[in-house]
This record gives structure tokens, sequence and C-alpha cells, in this order.
């Protein structure tokens, strides 16, 4: 797998976690999702992924 796969699951995963969470556990935890929409749309702009320098570090491609 790429590493822009891995990255694409990854926040893909993040968000449905956060979803989850802000409908069982709190609703707060909206921000949690909107922090993930926010780092996608800045990385499309800048390049810059933090998830994708660890992901990188692990050995991905």
């Amino acid at each position: 797998m790429t590493l822009e796969n891995v990255v694409r699951v990854f926040a893909g995963i993040m968000v449905l976690l956060s979803v989850l969470l802000t409908v069982t556990v709190d609703t707060g935890f909206v921000w949690f999702t909107v922090f993930i929409g926010a780092n996608l749309i800045q990385s499309a702009f800048t390049g810059f992924c933090p998830a994708a320098m660890v992901f990188k570090k692990l050995g991905f491609k």
C-alpha cells in the first residue's frame, strides 16, 4: 500500500471514530472531526502532513 493510501485510510478511520465518539460519548468530540478536516485542507494546500511523516518513518513508501 502506498503512503498516500495509508494516510487516506488513517484519515477515514479518524473521521469515523470521531463521529462515533460524538454520537456515543460527548458532543464535544465534534471538534476532533473539525480538527481532522482542517488538517486535511491545510495538507492539500501546503503538502505538510504529520501523519505522512510518521507513516514514512514506519516504512511505507
